[in-house]
């Protein structure tokens, strides 16, 4: 899952090429409102609802195409044309169960866990051996596992 970095989709496949590249929605939705004035952005993060919720990538693309040809997307075209420079990176979204959407649907939760795994690395400074580094991360994880 990639937060819309120029370049990580490709960095990604480049390394592991059987990989899928999913954008994180909540980015993609944060860079969509970037565009719409502040009295706007409730009623525009609505409509971009169907698309995100779309039952498959057909259903999305055509929530999308409605999206772009009402007022919202009128008045906002830079959103439609976001969504479609992405589009590559989105419809892997579809292809799971929308159990597992909700939590594809936002990297924060990856973004939690890395946060923690840097905060112990730091508390701890150095270590003596890169075994002694990996027993750390791994407490971490098995304690970020239990909460």
């Amino acid at each position: 899952m990639v937060d819309g970095l120029k370049g990580f989709p490709e960095a990604i496949l480049a390394v592991f090429p059987e990989a899928t590249v999913q954008t994180c929605i909540v980015h993609l939705l944060r860079t969509s409102l970037d565009f719409v004035s502040w009295k706007d952005r409730k009623a525009v993060a609505t409509a971009l609802k169907d698309i995100y919720r779309a039952l498959d990538p057909a259903a999305a693309e055509a929530a999308l195409a409605a999206f772009e040809a009402g007022p919202w997307g009128r008045r906002y075209a830079a959103i439609g044309q976001a969504w479609r420079r992405a589009w590559g990176e989105v419809v892997s979204f579809y292809a799971f169960p929308a159990e597992v959407r909700r939590i594809l649907y936002t990297t924060s939760a990856i973004e939690a866990l890395n946060a923690k795994l840097r905060s112990a690395v730091r508390a701890r400074g150095h270590f003596p051996t890169e075994e002694a580094a990996l027993k750390l991360l791994n407490l971490v994880l098995n304690w970020t596992e239990k909460e």
